[in-house]
């Protein structure tokens, strides 16, 4: 998502895994700018990526967010992302003041009812 030039969000899907059995699963991952939070960037951002994601046959959706992230969590359930569960001490931060710091990750998940 770009503003007066510039970037100021960016989101990508990615597939789970190489296995056939998940090819119809894919990760969502959004990043937007602090100056934007609220503004509805995440929002169309979500909604594109749902939208292209039906399109392409995907069933389900994931997004790993840190506990945390209150706002990324919002935005996700707005969508009908719903918590499947936690992975504990998921990911190790290499930057920042949590530099080092093993990480819990909640995992959500939205089924496609277009798919089903």
């Amino acid at each position: 998502a770009e503003q007066g030039g510039e970037v100021v969000g960016w989101a990508a899907l990615s597939p789970v895994s190489s296995r056939p059995v998940y090819a119809g699963v894919g990760e969502v991952s959004i990043y937007l700018a602090d100056g934007v939070r609220g503004r509805g960037v995440g929002d169309r951002l979500l909604g594109a990526l749902i939208e292209s994601s039906e399109a392409a046959g995907l069933w389900t959706l994931q997004a790993g967010i840190f506990p945390e992230n209150g706002a990324s969590i919002a935005l996700h359930r707005k969508f009908g992302f719903r918590q499947v569960g936690v992975r504990e001490r998921l990911g190790r931060m290499t930057h920042g003041p949590l530099a080092g710091e093993w990480r819990d990750v909640m995992l959500l998940e939205r089924r496609s009812p277009t798919v089903f």
